[in-house]
């Protein structure tokens, strides 16, 4: 008898704490693509990028699939998709090539979740692949005005993520990050605006 959703979300969660299974558990967790409930498809996506980080050549017959969900309807399995080829693309930038420019259209989605994703994804991929978002700063020089709080908090970390390997990519930003490190009017958007610049300058 299939389990209830109540049930399987419990499963989700206990195969989450035991990373020895995640391998061989693959197979099983993307097949929940097509699960009747969004919370179970939201925390199988989750999941599978989590399982991708850590294997990412297991997953990658799963990628397809968890590319197709930037297009739901639901913004949640949407976030979920962006988190997720963000974690699987941070182990293995080539295996999420093909969604990779598909992720950008994201950063305009009209839910502020989404577009928060889409930076936190970015920053992940950024971190081994930093070269892939030379010519694509100013997305993310556009998203430190974004209109959610939230998405302006994260969005200077891709900069400081950006600047400890590529700084000469960070220069043109330094002194839109300087005045907004000195007059923004969220106290964490001006901390992390001197996290980039620190560590854009200290290399």
């Amino acid at each position: 008898m299939a389990l209830g959703e109540t049930e399987l979300y419990r499963e989700l969660g206990q195969l989450t704490g035991d990373r020895g299974a995640w391998e061989e558990s693959i197979p099983s967790v993307a097949s929940l693509h097509s699960h009747e409930s969004v919370k179970i498809r939201a925390k199988a996506l989750w999941l599978l990028g989590e399982m991708g980080l850590a294997h990412p050549e297991a997953v990658r017959d799963a990628i397809p699939a968890i590319a197709a969900f930037m297009g739901s309807p639901e913004p949640h399995l949407r976030e979920r998709a962006a988190n997720a080829l963000g974690r699987i693309g941070r182990a293995d930038f080539q295996a999420i090539g093909p969604y990779w420019e598909d992720l950008f259209r994201l950063a305009e989605d009209d839910e502020a979740k989404v577009r928060l994703a889409f930076v936190w994804a970015s920053e992940n991929i950024a971190t081994n692949t930093p070269d892939a978002y030379a010519e694509h700063l100013s997305v993310f020089g556009k998203l430190l005005h974004d209109g959610d709080e939230k998405v302006r908090i994260e969005a200077p970390e891709m900069f400081r993520v950006l600047g400890k390997r590529r700084p000469e990519l960070i220069l043109p930003y330094l002194g839109q990050l300087q005045t907004m490190a000195e007059t923004d009017e969220n106290r964490v958007v001006r901390i992390h605006c001197q996290g980039a610049i620190r560590a854009t300058e200290s290399h």
